[in-house]
């Protein structure tokens, strides 16, 4: 599956009705607690929620945090994208 820029995916789906997934990946750079508040702030979730899908993506090296149409998917994104997350979505 091919991952697409955000601009390709505005261009090309946006008029759609899709839907998606953000796939969150693991850094070396973030701390646990500034991507659970992240996770809060992007999918409007519990601390505990945040949490699991934290440690998710420390131990996995990616969780896909958010299912939804695709354009909350590109909202989800950019908040975490925010304080330099790396996030792909899948369509």
């Amino acid at each position: 599956m091919k991952t697409l820029s955000r601009e390709e995916i505005l261009k090309e789906y946006t008029d759609q009705d899709l839907s998606g997934s953000v796939i969150l990946h693991n850094d070396d750079y973030h701390t646990f607690n500034e991507v659970i508040v992240q996770l809060m702030l992007a999918i409007e979730c519990t601390k505990q929620k945040a949490e699991f899908f934290a440690n998710e993506v420390h131990s996995k090296g990616q969780a896909k945090v958010y299912y939804g149409a695709l354009e909350n998917c590109l909202n989800v994104s950019s908040v975490l994208e925010d304080i330099q997350l790396k996030t792909t979505i899948e369509i």
